[in-house]
């Protein structure tokens, strides 16, 4: 009798506060601060970087502003762009700058809701994070000058490469170097502009990252024509945005985020966007999706 009717009273009761009521996790932290925080970098173009006028831009920004889209609809409130009047009401979204060595602990610790940059999704990051379904595919490849000779890790013997720290690029050179078959060493700059800058300044002859992220720093920099995308993949690189572990609610809203945005051809419409066309800074990466991936949002639920 009590169970009833306390079921009677909360199906009496305002939506809201039945809705506070059931809210778990990060939704409920969300609600509770009236903020969703998202994480960004600042120069991993075109998935998230800055625009001219200093603004986080990019697939994946774009990709967690229709994650946010769907948070405040389940919260039943307004999204708030970060510029919205102090005095509206809803949820307003707060970008906060991420480095690549501090994105898991970032999320971990709840000091961002999502990671939204160029992200890996691996099996061993997996054992401390959530991720959302994979939305591009990459891979290590090198970046070096045209007339440096190097076609492929192979010729590196006696060179240096260097990687951003906290990325699987690096891990991954880290493992060739190991072989000893050639030796070459393997040094760490704290992002991706600090790699490219010991590239262009002769203190590293190859530059490793993904092949997307270098050919964005070919098309971005004054000096890129310079340099060239070598060698074969030497890892594949599935991107995902990052999320706290153990919150199946909020996972499984991320998940249908992305099949709302599939569904409504959203997602291919982003990637075109950004990969395809000219971006704010004025390059024009000109990738076509590739059949593997396309298949990947069709899976999730986008149109034939």
């Amino acid at each position: 009798m009590i169970r009833l009717l306390f079921a009677v009273l909360l199906l009496g009761c305002s939506p809201a506060w039945a809705q506070d009521a059931l809210l778990t996790g990060t939704l409920k932290t969300i609600n509770d601060r009236g903020t969703i925080l998202i994480g960004v970098r600042e120069a991993s173009l075109p998935f998230s970087f800055l625009n001219k006028g200093r603004q986080p831009v990019g697939l994946s920004v774009d990709l967690c502003h229709g994650i946010a889209q769907d948070v405040a609809s389940a919260l039943n409130v307004d999204l708030l762009e970060p510029d919205a009047p102090a005095w509206q009401k809803g949820v307003r979204i707060i970008y906060v700058p991420v480095a690549s060595d501090e994105r898991l602990s970032k999320v971990i610790s709840g000091a961002v809701d999502l990671e939204c940059g160029s992200t890996t999704a691996t099996a061993e990051r997996a054992k401390t994070v959530a991720f959302s379904p994979v939305f591009f595919l990459a891979g290590t490849k090198l970046l070096v000058r045209k007339d440096s000779g190097i076609g492929s890790y192979r010729d590196l013997g006696g060179k240096t490469v260097v990687a951003s720290v906290g990325t699987t690029n690096g891990d991954v050179m880290k493992r060739l170097a190991a072989r000893g078959t050639p030796a070459f060493d393997v040094v760490q700059a704290p992002d991706l502009p600090a790699a490219y800058d010991m590239l262009a300044a002769g203190k590293a002859a190859a530059f490793a990252s993904d092949d997307i992220l270098l050919s964005g720093m070919i098309a971005s920099r004054p000096d890129g024509k310079q340099f060239v995308v070598a060698g074969d993949y030497l890892s594949f690189e599935p991107y995902a945005i990052m999320l706290r572990r153990d919150d199946p609610d909020f996972a499984d809203l991320v998940k249908r985020s992305f099949e709302r945005m599939a569904s409504e051809g959203t997602l291919h419409a982003l990637y075109d966007r950004w990969l395809t066309k000219q971006l704010p800074t004025g390059e024009n990466l000109d990738l076509p999706i590739s059949p593997q991936l396309a298949e990947m949002y069709r899976v999730l639920g986008e149109p034939d």
